[in-house]
Parts: structure tokens; C-alpha cells; sequence
């Protein structure tokens, strides 16, 4: 069955051809030959669509689309969801790749449970220059849960998604299932766990697959990274995502399992953001995250919200008060 199962790969990109070469390559290797490798094209200028017409003109598989003007990375997403002619869909972005049985892989979990919707795996993470980095490539997915004692069906789905267990990319899920989710442009460079969330959320059987079946790059250039710090960081918008969700009563440990993550995260932000009020409400609304204040992380983001107020308040002060004598 799943050897006969079209897989559409979506490869949203913008201004890295030098990089979506690697990514390419690894679709169009992949053991599992059935597929359709569907581009979106963001960049500013035309050299990755001169690189695909170059190197790719001969790739029937290959299905390149220009955006102009640029529709943004969720949008980008969500079009190339769209366009996806195959019975399933995966994600891949122009930085990352699959290993040659990734896609094959995949597909083995619908063997044994055909009611799958979602299955997912771990990631290699590699630097810039495509090296791997084994050591840390195992302690990136055991900090999202995935270990070998996980593997499996996932006995709550939409736990699978809160936790942020399912990865960015390494994984496939039925095209139907997919499309119906959507992938949403309204919560910046969050798009990408709001959706593995939301897509956990509506699925009804999801899969934990322990072996290694793509490549993160971890690099310095990406959007995620140029946003860190701001209030336009994508831990900010996942936090007011989640305490927004309305939930099953029996997800509500899931909810407060991803709280303790990015709580403390939130409240860092909003310290150093001229927002100490703000930062404060969200470490007293969230004190396990803490450890009930047993954790030096709480002193240390108290002693943030104080300077932040401190500052503050000397910016209020009119210009004689604030002038020593």
C-alpha cells in the first residue's frame, strides 16, 4: 500500500539557493520514488529560479512556482499545501534535508496501523556546512521527547503537539488532514509550532517513529533567529497560543507541561522589553514553572523585572527630578 502512495514534498524557500540544492537532492533520492517535490519561491531576486531552470529543467518531479510579490512564509506554506496533488504531505524547508530512506520510512508506521494520520521522526542536527553533530543531535530530541521509550502510537495526539514533540520538519500526514488544518499567516514565526500543534490537535491516531529521518541546519541566518529577543519572538506568540487554546480536560497537563517551557521564556522577554508589569503577571500566574521558586532561574528574572522598573520609573521622572543635586 504505501509503496503505491503519492507524497507530495513542499519546499517553501526565499533567498538560499546555495542551500535548497542539498535540500532538493535528498527529495529527488529518496527510495520511495512516488512523489512530487512542489516549490515556493519567496526570494528577491531570480537566482534560485535560474539555478531550478538550470539545474532541474529535465526533473519531472520538480514543480517550481514564483511568488510575486512574495507571499510570506506562512502563506508561502499554506499555497504549496494547496498545490499538493499527493495522498500524503511533508515539509521541507530550503535549509534542511532528508536522509535517502527518510520519506520510506515514513510510510512503514500505515503498514501496521492504515488508520494513521500523522507520523513523524527524529532529526540530525548539522551546522552551517552540513556537518553532524551526533551528540547533539541526540540531546535535541530528547529535549522534545523523543526517545525510544516514546515510539509508538501516541496515546494523546494533541499532547504530541503542545509539548512540542513534533518536529518542524521529518514528517508526513495524510493530504486531507493537512489541508483542513491550514497553515496560519496571522502568528508570525510561530507558524510552524502552531500548526504542528493544531494539526496534533485534529488528528485522531499520530505516530513516533525513533530513528533519524532528516537534517536540521542550525545556522544563524533564519527567521527565527533574527526575531529571538524581540517581542516579535516566536516563544511569545506560542505562549499566548496555547493559553488561548480552549482543551479537552484531559490535555490540561499537556498545557501546563508547555507552560513550564516557555513561561519562563515569556517573562525574559517581556523583562528585557521594557515590559516588567507584564513579566511579572506571567511569573506569579505561572509559578511551577519555577519549581514554587526553588529554581535560581526565578531570582534571576526578578532581579530583570527590578531593573526593568527601575528604569521605567527614571524615564518617567521630569527632567529636574532626575538631575542629581
Amino acid at each position: 500500500m504505501t509503496a503505491s502512495c503519492k507524497v507530495s514534498i513542499c519546499v517553501p524557500t526565499c533567498n538560499r539557493p546555495e542551500l535548497i540544492v542539498e535540500c532538493l537532492d535528498s527529495c529527488l533520492a529518496q527510495t520511495h520514488t512516488n512523489l512530487e517535490i512542489l516549490i515556493g519561491d519567496d526570494s528577491s531576486d531570480r537566482r534560485t529560479q535560474q539555478l531550478i531552470e538550470s539545474r532541474y529543467a529535465h526533473h519531472a518531479r520538480i514543480r517550481y512556482v514564483r511568488n510575486e510579490p512574495p507571499l510570506g512564509q506562512a502563506r508561502n506554506v499554506a499555497r504549496l499545501f494547496a498545490r499538493a496533488s499527493g495522498d500524503k504531505i511533508a515539509l521541507m524547508h530550503d535549509d534542511d534535508y532528508f536522509t535517502d530512506d527518510g520519506i520510506a520510512n515514513l510510510l512503514k508506521p500505515w503498514q501496521d496501523h492504515p488508520q494513521l494520520e500523522v507520523v513523524f521522526a527524529d532529526q540530525y542536527e548539522v551546522d552551517a556546512q552540513g556537518h553532524v553533530d551526533a551528540a547533539n543531535s541526540d540531546e535535541l530530541n530528547a529535549a522534545f521527547h523523543r526517545t525510544s521509550l516514546a515510539q509508538g502510537l501516541q496515546k494523546q495526539p494533541g499532547r504530541t503537539g503542545l509539548v512540542q514533540m513534533f518536529p518542524n520538519n521529518g514528517w508526513i500526514a495524510n493530504a486531507d488532514l493537512v489541508k483542513r488544518v491550514g497553515y496560519r499567516d496571522d502568528v508570525g514565526t510561530c507558524c510552524d509550532y502552531v500548526f504542528g500543534a493544531e494539526l496534533c490537535l485534529a488528528a485522531s491516531q499520530v505516530y513516533y517513529l525513533h530513528r533519524y529521518v532528516s537534517y536540521y541546519r542550525k545556522s544563524d541566518v533564519s527567521i527565527s533567529r533574527s526575531t529571538r529577543g524581540s517581542t516579535c519572538a516566536a516563544s511569545l506568540t506560542a505562549f499566548q497560543f496555547v493559553s488561548r487554546l480552549t482543551l479537552d480536560a484531559s490535555l490540561e497537563p499537556a498545557r501546563r507541561q508547555a507552560m513550564r517551557r516557555l513561561a519562563p521564556i515569556v517573562v525574559s522577554l517581556h523583562a528585557k522589553n521594557a515590559s516588567p508589569l507584564a513579566a511579572l503577571r506571567v511569573a506569579l500566574r505561572h509559578p511551577y514553572a519555577y519549581a514554587y521558586g526553588f529554581d535560581a532561574r526565578f531570582y534571576y528574572h526578578l532581579s530583570l523585572i527590578a531593573r526593568a522598573l527601575i528604569a521605567m520609573t527614571w524615564r518617567r521622572l521630569p527632567p529636574s527630578a532626575a538631575r542629581f543635586p
